[in-house]
């Protein structure tokens, strides 16, 4: 249990050293946050429920972004402690097993979200925005199927990360209704990036295990999803 247990926090360090890496390359701006943009993280998080666990993975993604706004000398604004948390549901989402019950508690996640943006002043004349929150509780149901997981798993950080901005700053309704297209570009794109970077991070560990030193990472990989033509037409 003892040996079990360091892994897991050596697999936790491990994946925090990359994710910091990733977290430098600046990709899109993020509305409502000033001088934030959208990193490669964004794909690399979310996979981090499916190699750790749900949980681990959440913290392990915690202290990415908390040690990536310390070292880096990001400024502690509402914008930034808001952005702490998305990828932690986002990471939660991806590692839950459909088969254990207690998975299904997620599901609370996007119906609280659509709940309290319809019930804000601004969020009610755009309530339709928050249509976009049924995508992760239909994608739950299918969620053994990698990219519905992906795609599931990207909205689910939209949705907390929405419902934080909107009651933070009061963002009025046309900046939600001016963001659907937007989102639907993203939030796709995202999911495919999780969708690939799994796979493609997935494959490749199962490839550095045949070495003798990095068999302590096999625990990592999960054979139901090795990048293959076979997988690529049937599971993706």
């Amino acid at each position: 249990m003892k040996k079990k247990i360091q892994k897991k926090i050596l697999f936790v360090f491990l994946f925090v050293a990359l994710g910091l890496l990733a977290s430098q390359i600046p990709l899109s701006p993020i509305v409502g946050a000033k001088g934030q943009s959208f990193t490669p993280f964004e794909f690399l998080g979310p996979t981090s429920g499916m190699f750790l666990g749900s949980a681990p993975g959440a913290i392990s993604v915690f202290f990415v972004k908390l040690l990536k706004d310390i070292f880096f000398g990001v400024h502690f604004d509402a914008a930034t402690i808001i952005r702490l948390f998305p990828m932690i549901f986002a990471a939660l989402y991806f590692g839950l097993e459909k088969s254990r019950r207690s998975g299904k508690l997620i599901l609370i996640i996007p119906f609280m979200a659509i709940l309290l943006f319809v019930l804000h002043p601004e969020g009610r004349k755009a309530w339709f925005y928050s249509l976009y929150w049924l995508i992760p509780i239909l994608a739950y149901f299918k969620k053994d199927r990698l990219i519905l997981n992906a795609l599931g798993s990207t909205f689910t950080a939209h949705c907390v990360g929405s419902v934080a901005f909107l009651y933070a700053f009061n963002l009025p309704a046309s900046v939600w209704v001016g963001l659907i297209p937007v989102v639907f570009v993203e939030r796709f794109s995202f999911a495919l990036g999780i969708w690939a970077t799994y796979l493609l991070l997935n494959s490749i560990l199962e490839k550095l295990v045949s070495i003798e030193k990095l068999k302590v990472l096999s625990p990592l990989v999960n054979q139901k999803y090795i990048l293959s033509k076979k997988f690529l037409r049937f599971h993706a």
